[in-house]
């Protein structure tokens, strides 16, 4: 009888491994939906790997990027992630936070994480949980013809502009044109567009949303004195008439009712079809502490639940090849997220026309706070910056946000942080 156990117990060893050599063993991705050329891009590199080796067959599902926080959130909640998923850098600790996301370290290479840009990952108390293949950041869109027509120099990263030259440019269009508002700051725009915009600035001017040694404390940071140098410069763009409050589209350079455009990298393929070498990309204003732009962008996670986790880090692995980040990154240029990936691509190496903006996110790129708080810290400061646009005295409204995020923190027993 032992013997019959045996043999059979190897048997079906030998037709386990039989279907393994014969069917790869599938792993679930979902991914939000995005342009049609980014999604063929991801497609194609699925494709790739599931050609290149036999063992793991990816199978992709995507969800509307509107509703896809929201739908990977029930699905956590319910048990229902699947092995791979895409997430947005800033949601990233709050997932890990709730034991929904597996730690990368031991499982994708520490070759590959090293050589990430810092905005690349997507970290919780010093551990890894997400990687991008890509990344945008924050500029300043202009024509030269026109800044030529107002005397206005180019800025450059070596040369920004600072804040108070910034304002007087504005100041002086305004002059020659008073019926026109010289900046679009994407107005139209509220959400994460708010944090993501103008978070920087207040970096920039040496403050910050929260203390982000211990991640327990917005006041005095939030509400300090940097934010509301910052907050006042704001605020005085709309009053003093130099962007409108209430932008209906984005078309305002393209029509020439703006000279400047405060947008994400994201434009610069409609701007440089358009203007073509009449288009300058310039970094933000420098409000003291060089420019800073937004850093993390949409990144790939592996769930808790995933039952396949060395397949899905092997894909994983696959995706930061300098290969397929530089593929991806031509599809739809995007910045790439590491020095070996921009060499790879027409447009980001050294010498390239968009050099710069992969400059910038390497070097000048400043993450949203890494705490699953980030979303009540997001909402705080939108809040605080709409009501100021609108004329709230800055010190109540940054005061209040200063106070939400605590109480927020004081809920959630410090979100891991502290004691």
């Amino acid at each position: 009888m032992k013997r019959l156990v045996r043999a059979v117990g190897w048997l079906s060893l030998l037709i386990n491994a039989a279907a393994v050599a014969g069917a790869p063993v599938e792993i679930r991705l979902w991914r939000h939906e995005t342009t049609a050329e980014e999604l063929e891009a991801s497609f194609a590199a699925i494709d790739r790997f599931n050609r290149a080796q036999p063992r793991w067959h990816i199978s992709v599902e995507t969800l509307p990027q509107g509703t896809y926080t929201s739908s990977i959130t029930a699905a956590a909640l319910a048990g229902q992630l699947p092995c791979i998923f895409t997430l947005d850098q800033p949601v990233v600790p709050n997932f890990a936070w709730t034991g929904h996301l597996r730690p990368l370290q031991g499982l994708v290479s520490e070759e590959r994480l090293r050589s990430l840009n810092a905005g690349a990952k997507g970290t919780y108390r010093e551990l890894t949980y997400s990687v991008g293949q890509s990344d945008v950041v924050l500029l300043l869109f202009a024509r030269r013809s026109i800044l030529e027509r107002y005397g206005v120099r180019v800025a450059s990263a070596a040369q920004p502009y600072t804040a108070a030259e910034f304002l007087e440019i504005l100041q002086r269009i305004k002059r020659a044109n008073a019926s026109e508002f010289p900046l679009d700051l994407n107005s139209a725009d509220g959400g994460e567009w708010i944090s993501y915009a103008f978070s920087p600035w207040v970096q920039s001017a040496g403050g910050d949303l929260i203390d982000r040694k211990h991640y327990q404390s917005a006041d005095g940071f939030i509400n300090g004195p940097a934010a509301r140098s910052v907050a006042l410069w704001y605020q005085g763009l709309f009053r003093e008439g130099l962007a409108e409050q209430r932008v209906v589209d984005n078309q305002s350079l393209m029509q020439g009712r703006a000279v400047f455009h405060y947008s994400g990298s994201w434009e610069a393929d409609r701007y440089r079809a358009a203007f073509k070498d009449d288009l300058v990309l310039m970094p933000p204003p420098d409000f003291g502490h060089a420019p800073k732009v937004g850093a993390g962008s949409w990144q790939w996670g592996i769930s808790s639940s995933c039952p396949n986790p060395q397949g899905a880090a092997e894909f994983l692995d696959f995706l930061l090849s300098p290969e397929e980040i530089a593929a991806f990154s031509m599809a739809r240029s995007l910045i790439p997220t590491t020095d070996a990936g921009a060499s790879m691509t027409k447009d980001y190496r050294v010498g390239g026309p968009l050099r710069m903006l992969y400059d910038m996110a390497k070097n000048y790129g400043v993450k949203r706070p890494e705490t699953p708080g980030y979303p009540k810290i997001s909402a705080a400061f939108e809040k605080a910056f709409l009501d100021i646009k609108y004329g709230k005295p800055v010190e109540d409204a940054l005061d209040f946000a200063a106070d939400a995020i605590e109480q927020d923190i004081a809920r959630n027993h410090g979100y891991g942080f502290g004691g």
